[in-house]
C-alpha cells in the first residue's frame, strides 16, 4: 500500500491528515496514539506500543526455540 500524505499547517505546527482507509487499517480513531519507529528502510507508523512489539517478538522466538518444553508443560 502506498499513500501520499500532504503536510498541512495546524496553528504553529505541521501535521498530516490520515485518510479513513488508513485509519481503518491501523485500527485507530480520533484521540488514539500512533507511534513512529525508526527502521532500516525509514520509519514505521504503528498503533501498537514499540515496547510491546519488541516483547512479543522475544516471546515468539522463545516459544519457537522451546516448543517441546512448552508442549510438556501444557500436559
Amino acid at each position: 500500500m502506498s499513500i501520499a500524505l500532504k503536510l498541512t499547517g495546524i496553528g504553529n505546527s505541521v501535521g498530516v491528515v490520515l485518510p479513513k482507509e488508513l485509519l481503518v487499517r491501523l485500527g485507530v480513531q480520533k484521540g488514539d496514539t500512533l507511534y513512529v519507529i525508526d527502521t532500516e528502510d525509514g520509519v514505521r507508523l504503528t498503533s501498537g506500543t514499540p515496547d510491546f512489539a519488541a516483547q512479543l517478538e522475544v516471546a515468539r522466538r522463545v516459544m519457537k526455540e522451546r516448543r517441546a518444553v512448552l508442549r510438556e508443560l501444557a500436559k
